[in-house]
């Protein structure tokens, strides 16, 4: 049927997929850095404490000291193209776009740029009327997973002809995820020049009370190590890292456990991060720098960061697999 002459322009029907990751800042200075943490700790999702608590301190005490000891985290780590999590993420992308070429592969950022509304937005108007929200965290967390969709679904809340949306679950025991994981410390441990006495498996640190009060994230980051222990020759142990505040945190933390296996008799340690898709200052300054520092003044000899999985074949694999299983009865 043809349409009247004075009828709107609309696209073709396409379906999109919008990876997400955490978030950076613009620049690797103070005042990009300071509006990065503005957002990202003014998320009740992030910090869990009243606003009138909150706000005072963020704005009085964190934001006027913090912002310039992050600037020179992030300065250790940038490289040439920008910040090392949107380096990777958009190279994921961009990998997925070639593997998937029958839908439309774009990318945002919970804090910062891209923004998730942005690219929604963007998508919409691009004729992606089914859009699979896909926050790149294998063990969820409310922190996490839900605060990536509940910024998506912020933005739909805007729009008149909103698109239908599925989620990611989470794949923290997905034997896809393991596979690449495997794969990828395998690959990485054979070009060191020394054998780990272990693996070091370190996750992001949450408050203790997120467990109480039903946040899956410690348990299914425990079963990912558990699958890794399954399928790896050498010792898997496992730690959290990136501590904030006075509140109690999951234990053991990622230094002290350093600290504890040398004390055991571990000299060489390959140290991996499975609850980051992509590399970024945690992973790069937190452990490549930092951690390995620890590991070094206690007396260990030999120290390994693994990269991420970024946008590795092994990565590429994964979320194809992933992705097109969730996009089971929108695509052939």
């Amino acid at each position: 049927m043809m349409r009247p002459a004075d009828h709107p322009a609309i696209p073709a029907p396409r379906i999109g997929v919008l990876l997400i990751n955490l978030g950076t800042p613009d620049a690797p200075d103070p005042a990009s850095v300071r509006r990065y943490l503005a957002e990202f700790l003014s998320d009740p999702r992030v910090v869990e404490i009243p606003r009138l608590v909150w706000q005072p301190i963020l704005h009085g005490i964190i934001l006027t000291t913090r912002p310039k000891k992050s600037a020179h985290a992030y300065q250790q780590v940038w490289t040439p193209e920008g910040s090392p999590l949107a380096v990777h993420t958009r190279a994921t992308a961009q990998a997925m776009q070639q593997a998937m070429p029958h839908v439309v592969v774009d990318w945002a950022m919970r804090y910062g740029n891209p923004a998730i509304a942005d690219r929604l937005a963007a998508l919409k108007a691009g004729g992606c009327d089914r859009i699979l929200l896909a926050p790149l965290y294998p063990q969820y967390s409310a922190a996490t997973t839900a605060t990536a969709n509940d910024a998506a679904f912020a933005a739909m809340a805007a729009m008149r002809w909103q698109p239908a949306v599925r989620t990611l679950p989470p794949y923290h025991d997905d034997p896809d995820y393991i596979a690449a994981l495997v794969a990828s410390i395998d690959r990485h441990m054979a070009a060191l020049d020394f054998t780990p006495d272990a693996l070091l498996a370190s996750f992001h640190g949450m408050p203790e009370r997120t467990l109480h009060l039903g946040d899956p994230y410690h348990c299914q980051s425990m079963k990912t190590v558990r699958l890794l222990r399954d399928a790896l020759s050498l010792p898997v142990h496992m730690s959290f890292q990136s501590r904030f505040g006075r509140a109690k945190w999951l234990e053991p933390e990622t230094e002290s456990t350093l600290a504890r296996l040398v004390s055991e008799g571990v000299r060489n340690i390959a140290v991996v991060t499975p609850g980051f898709a992509a590399d970024c200052l945690e992973t790069l300054e937190e452990i490549a720098l930092r951690a390995k520092e620890v590991f070094l003044a206690q007396g260990g000899e030999k120290f390994a960061f693994l990269p991420c999985l970024n946008a590795s074949g092994e990565a590429i694999t994964l979320y194809h697999r992933l992705l097109g299983r969730e996009l089971s009865g929108w695509i052939d």
